[in-house]
This record gives C-alpha cells, sequence and structure tokens, in this order.
C-alpha cells in the first residue's frame, strides 16, 4: 500500500482486516452525508462546556469554530473513504491556522484547543451509530470501532498539536511592531491597570482624555479581510464627523475601535455606506469620557455584538442605546423566551403588521393619530390591528403595558426584524 509522506512509516495500530476496511469505507460514505441537524448539534457540543465559553460568546471565533469543527469531521471521513483504516494527516488548512490566528489575538490560550474532546466525543457516539448499521458480527464490531477509535483520537492529537505550534508562532509573531505595542496598551486599558491617560494615550497615538464611542467591527463570513473591515471603522467615523479613529485588529475578522467626539454617528448613512461591505457588521458602545469611559464603551460594544449573535439578528449596525433594555432581558435567552410567551400569549405568533401596530403604539405614548403617521397607515386600519392585538393578548393591554412594550420589543429582535 502506498504511504504517504506525512505519515509515520510503521502504523500506530494493526492494519484492519479487507472485511473492516470496506467496513470503514462506507462508514464515511455515510458520515459524508450526515445531517444537517446532526452537524449542528456536534457543534452545539464542542461549543457548549465551560472551557469555550470565551469562543461560544464571541461571534466570530464561534462562527469560525463552526466552520473548523465540520472541516474536520469531513476531512477524517473523506480520508476514510480513500484510504480505509489508515492513519489521518492532522487537519492544518486556512480555517485552522486562522483560528489559531483568531484565539492568539483575543488573548485565548492551548487549554481551550482541549475542549475539542467534548466534540470528539459527540462524533464519536454518531460513528458508533453508523458501525452498528453496518454489522451485527461482534468480532467485526470490534474491529471496526478498535480501529476507529485509535484513528480519531490520532487525528485530533496531530491537529491539535499543529494548531497549538501556529498558535506559538503566532504570539512570537504578535510581540513584535508596533502594532503589538498598541494591542497590549488596549489590554492594559481594558483589564484596568494602573497605567496613566498621558503614557497610554503616547503609546497609542490616541488621546485618552477626551470623549469616545467604541465600536466592534466585524465578519463571519469565512471570507473575509481586513481592508473591508477598515473601511467600515472608517465610515463609522465619518459618520460621525470625528478624525480617524483608533482601530486595534482583535482577529483576522474582527476591529477594535473608538472613535472620538461628542457627536452621534448617522446609522442610516453608516447603514448606507458599509452596504458594499459584505458580510461586515457594526456594533456600536455608548459614549463616555476619559480612560473608565474608553473601556465601559467598549464593554458595551461586545455586549451589543454578543446580543446580535444571541438572539439571530440580521442587523448589520446596532447600537448599544437601542438594545441596553433587550440585552439585559435576554441574558437568560431561555428565561427571556418564557417571558415573552408569558406576556404576549397568542400575540406571539401574530402578523409582523400586528405586533409592529402595537408596539409603536405603545411607542408613542398610546397616541394613535401619531402612530399611524409613523407608520404611514390609515388610522381606522391602525385601530383595527390594535384592537386583534387585544383580543390576542392573555391579560389587558391597559395593566400590562410596560411588559408588553418590552416583550414585543425582544420579540422584534428574535425575529431579525429590528
Amino acid at each position: 500500500m502506498h504511504q504517504r509522506d506525512d505519515m509515520p512509516d510503521a502504523w500506530p495500530w494493526p492494519r484492519p482486516s479487507k472485511r473492516v476496511r470496506e467496513l470503514i469505507r462506507r462508514g464515511a460514505e455515510t458520515a459524508l452525508n450526515t445531517p444537517q441537524e446532526w452537524l449542528e448539534e456536534l457543534e452545539r457540543a464542542t461549543l457548549s462546556i465551560e472551557k469555550m465559553k470565551v469562543i461560544a460568546d464571541d461571534p466570530v471565533l464561534a462562527a469560525a469554530t463552526r466552520r473548523t469543527y465540520r472541516a474536520y469531521f469531513f476531512h477524517w471521513a473523506a480520508a476514510n473513504l480513500r484510504d480505509p483504516g489508515a492513519p489521518v494527516a492532522p487537519h492544518l488548512g486556512a480555517e485552522s491556522l486562522g483560528m489559531a490566528r483568531d484565539l492568539v489575538r483575543r488573548g485565548v490560550t492551548e487549554s481551550a484547543l482541549h475542549a475539542y474532546r467534548t466534540g470528539q466525543n459527540a462524533a464519536w457516539l454518531r460513528w458508533m451509530s453508523i458501525a452498528f448499521e453496518l454489522t451485527s458480527d461482534p468480532d467485526e464490531l470490534r474491529e471496526l470501532l478498535d480501529i476507529s477509535a485509535r484513528s480519531i483520537s490520532f487525528f485530533l492529537d496531530a491537529t491539535i498539536a499543529g494548531i497549538s505550534a501556529q498558535m506559538n508562532a503566532e504570539r512570537d509573531e504578535l510581540t513584535r511592531g508596533t502594532h503589538a505595542e498598541r494591542r497590549e496598551v488596549v489590554a492594559l486599558l481594558l483589564d484596568g491597570a494602573p497605567i496613566s491617560a498621558q503614557n497610554a494615550s503616547r503609546r497609542l497615538g490616541y488621546e485618552l482624555d477626551q470623549t469616545h464611542r467604541a465600536a466592534v467591527v466585524w465578519s463571519e463570513e469565512s471570507e473575509s479581510d481586513l481592508g473591508s473591515l477598515e473601511s467600515a471603522a472608517d465610515a463609522l467615523a465619518r459618520a460621525a464627523g470625528a478624525q480617524r479613529p483608533l482601530i486595534v485588529v482583535a482577529s483576522a475578522a474582527t476591529l477594535w475601535v473608538w472613535v472620538p467626539g461628542e457627536a452621534e454617528p448617522d446609522i442610516e448613512r453608516l447603514r448606507t455606506a458599509i452596504r458594499p461591505l459584505q458580510g461586515v457588521r457594526i456594533a456600536i458602545g455608548s459614549k463616555s469620557r476619559k480612560i473608565e469611559g474608553f473601556r465601559r464603551s467598549h464593554l458595551d460594544a461586545l455586549t451589543t455584538q454578543r446580543m446580535i449573535a444571541r438572539l439571530g439578528s440580521e442587523q448589520r449596525v446596532v447600537s448599544f442605546e437601542r438594545v441596553r433594555l433587550v440585552s439585559l432581558v435576554t441574558q437568560d435567552p431561555e428565561g427571556a423566551d418564557q417571558f415573552v410567551k408569558h406576556t404576549l400569549g397568542d400575540l406571539e405568533s401574530a402578523s409582523p403588521e400586528v405586533t409592529s401596530a402595537l408596539l409603536t403604539f405603545l411607542d408613542e405614548g398610546c397616541n394613535a393619530s401619531r402612530t399611524a403617521t409613523r407608520l404611514h397607515t390609515h388610522r381606522n386600519t391602525l385601530l383595527r390591528r390594535l384592537a386583534r392585538a387585544e383580543e390576542l393578548l392573555p391579560r389587558p393591554l391597559e395593566h400590562n403595558r410596560v411588559e408588553v412594550a418590552v416583550a414585543l420589543e425582544v420579540l422584534r429582535w428574535q425575529s431579525g426584524a429590528a
């Protein structure tokens, strides 16, 4: 049998029999056609454990992890389709190396990689179910599972080792140069280290003793480039009438941005400006002052980004001021879902015209004329929609206005219509 150059001269386990090789090949064929729902279950298992929280909370890292783990699964299955039971070379393609860069830039250590074992266990359960469908012969099954277990473990060990080496190389590279110093200073400021505003301003080339508005500019697309992200950051500065912003590269697909000045950014102008930038999104923090404001606004921008990801919103430009309340309410996603169901009842599944009419009505202080004008709707049409909403609510609106308004706001973001 032809031996690949990247594999050891001697197999780390006994070579499988001809019959088991055929079973592995058939199993790999089944795995390559595994249902979408199972792949999503595998991703959830990988991201659910505590060590992965820093990754799961970050939309960019979470999306990259999902793509990477799928790539691992299909790489292993495809290799066993070609050469059943043979050692599988580590998967160190663009997805894995990009992930290594992003983890290092976020300060994540190699220990997070071992959380992939959770995904390995989920993948193993799937493979066992396939194996039991292939044969009922106990000897064949024993050999099949033994070879498979060794192969999966060998492949993941080698892949994790390769990514760890890449992370070490990336860490060495990032400790050199102006950009590394800027990121180091920002990390100190965000951690609340005792660094003076004057010293930090000099090292950043950005005045900290002023008003700032932070933002996170990112893309969850597999093909993203810093040029597009930087264009979006510059567009944010222009929309706020500000000078060039402070930009720090947080990962290959994420920028941390601070825009100086008191002016509120023109959100509609910004949305228009980034429309050609495929997949780029912006979460904008609160307006705050000095070093504490530099940190506070950044945390608000991160909160906004994570809320967008948590609720699955498709909005590309979102400000913290717009979602402050919804973010608090949805910190516990399951609790938020129960709150919406309890408060809205059948209204939760009503048409967008009905829910939007009621939310706008509440936002306009229950003034029907202003609501009709704002919605560009005839007053009688509005009143019919409001009457329908009242019918669907489990409790009278007049005794429950605040809760209904909050629940409708959460529902709007959950549906992606915000």
